[in-house]
């Protein structure tokens, strides 16, 4: 068992910001894992609680430790733990289910009516240890490297996304290149696309997704993106959509510029109603639209890991900036610039 003390980025009181404070290594029950935190990721979640946004108000309930994507060691385990051992590296599944309620029982646990997520409803990974449940932990291979090791949680949108549909010969367009719309690109490829077109606002990001393999990426701030897609389509439109950016605009000109019969697959969140126009956009087109949350658990994890073991994709490049815990203000600040890809934290310093 270890105890002591440990280094936290934590929320502390309501309001934007955060503090490095010294904590408790957190207990563990005879069904949990405790993991050293060799690194930790920021995702666009962990900005909206710093900046404190309506969202954080009305959910987050300090103090707590924040954080969800991280990779680590296991360092001690519950008495019921028999399918990690110390020493194990694993990345986690960051949903807490209840394993209860319908979707749970019925093989739908990605969409848990009772879902607790790490960081948001119990206590994060900005942290040097973390106690988790051990079915939450995925085992990953130590020749990943940390970094990208900590990044599986969000590439598995993208791993759930792109496979949610029939990819091979497919012309794809990503709306949107944070981090999850950037691991899309060369996943995308991976199964067999045609093309993959990029569009952004941001010209750091819009470079990042040339660097990955975007074959034709779309300044929306210059470009009109709608004719240029169907421009590039010969008048048809593409075979998919995988708005990650949440932005009206791109959920309305996405399905503009779908073919008939093509598919839009949604991740992104939009912060108010978007009206869409059903009849000529949906109806008449023929055209699909899902919902994506999360990733299946835990069949997504398994693909998710299969791909970065086999060198298939290269997620590294997403990966743009590293900081010390201690330099979080930094950190949040080119984050929230959006001037950055992911960028990773290293609790118990960088690794060797």
């Amino acid at each position: 068992m270890v105890k002591g003390r440990m280094k936290a980025l934590m929320k502390t009181e309501p309001g934007p910001g955060a503090k490095l404070v010294e904590v408790d290594v957190p207990d563990y029950g005879p069904d949990d894992v405790l993991v050293e935190v060799k690194a930790t990721s920021i995702c666009g979640t962990d900005v909206h609680i710093y900046n404190w946004d309506p969202w954080a108000e009305s959910r987050i309930k300090p103090p707590l430790v924040f954080g969800h994507e991280f990779a680590g060691t296991v360092v001690a385990k519950g008495g019921n733990v028999t399918s990690l051992g110390m020493g194990d590296f694993i990345s986690a599944e960051t949903h807490i289910t209840c394993g209860e309620c319908y979707q749970c029982r019925t093989g739908q646990e990605h969409i848990c009516q009772n879902v607790a997520i790490i960081g948001v409803d119990v206590q994060g990974c900005f942290s040097q240890y973390i106690a988790l449940p051990a079915r939450n932990a995925s085992k990953t291979d130590p020749s990943v490297h940390p970094a990208v090791a900590s990044i599986q949680e969000p590439f598995g949108n993208a791993v759930h996304t792109v496979l949610a549909g029939d990819t091979v010969g497919k012309t794809v367009v990503v709306y949107g290149c944070g981090p999850i719309g950037l691991c899309a690109i060369p996943l995308a490829h991976a199964v067999g696309v045609s093309k993959v077109f990029a569009i952004d606002l941001n010209d750091y990001r819009l470079d990042l997704a040339r660097k990955l393999g975007a074959e034709r990426v779309i300044d929306a701030k210059s470009e009109d993106a709608l004719a240029v897609l169907l421009e590039e389509t010969g008048g048809e439109g593409v075979d998919i959509i995988y708005e990650m950016s949440g932005a009206p605009i791109a959920i309305q000109q996405g399905l503009k510029a779908l073919k008939n019969g093509g598919l839009m697959s949604l991740l992104g969140l939009p912060t108010r109603p978007v009206e869409i126009d059903i009849t000529d956009d949906v109806v008449f087109k023929g055209v699909t639209i899902q919902g994506i949350s999360g990733r299946k658990m835990f069949d997504t994890w398994y693909k998710t890991t299969a791909l970065l073991e086999s060198g298939r994709v290269d997620i590294g490049p997403i990966i743009t900036h590293e900081f010390a815990l201690e330099d979080y203000e930094e950190a949040f600040e080119l984050m929230t610039s959006g001037n950055s890809g992911k960028i990773v934290f290293y609790p118990n310093g960088e690794p060797v």
